[in-house]
């Protein structure tokens, strides 16, 4: 047996613990390992964050990372359905020793060099955010950062699950 779900979600800031509590009561009713539960909600917590700051161009046309067209709901180049400009879509799957989680949005997309893998600058020890993407780097197993055609960001990760010796999930 496995877990899937995905949310749309509007880039407001209350949308990110509302993604956060359903992940946190997935794996609980599952029967995962709280401290890989814990990981991997602060893990989509940074990743949500990421997604209502800059994961869609503004009136102004900026989205934090560059400029890039904000796009509607009509499927992109890749069959997935684009995000909507207010919106971002969080996926998960729960599926034997592994899960897997989605971030995607609508805004211009990482900078290549972070998509290239090549180290961003760590922010200065004052500066109150910049840190995000390394802490889901820190929490995960694997990482990968991808944009999407277009426009859009997309943030997806994955770690090996432990589970509670009375897992549901497992024991199916």
């Amino acid at each position: 047996m496995s877990i899937w779900w995905s949310l749309h979600l509007r880039r407001e800031a209350a949308s990110v613990p509302l993604a956060r509590h359903l992940l946190l009561g997935a794996m609980e009713t599952a029967g995962v390992d709280p401290d890989v539960s814990f990981d991997l909600s602060v893990a989509l917590t940074e990743a949500c964050a990421n997604a209502v700051e800059h994961g869609g161009a503004g009136a102004d046309g900026g989205g934090g990372w560059g400029t890039a067209d904000a796009g509607d709901s009509a499927p992109g180049a890749d069959g997935q359905a684009a995000e909507a400009p207010g919106a971002y879509r969080v996926t998960a799957y729960l599926d034997g020793e592994r899960c897997r989680i989605e971030v995607a949005d609508s805004g211009p997309g990482f900078p290549a060099r972070r998509v290239l893998r090549r180290p961003a600058p760590a922010p200065a020890p004052t500066c109150e955010n910049g840190r995000g993407l390394g802490l889901i780097e820190q929490l995960a197993d694997h990482v990968h950062f991808r944009n999407k055609p277009g426009h859009g960001a997309v943030v997806s990760f994955d770690k090996i699950l432990k589970w509670r010796e009375d897992a549901l999930l497992r024991a199916m």
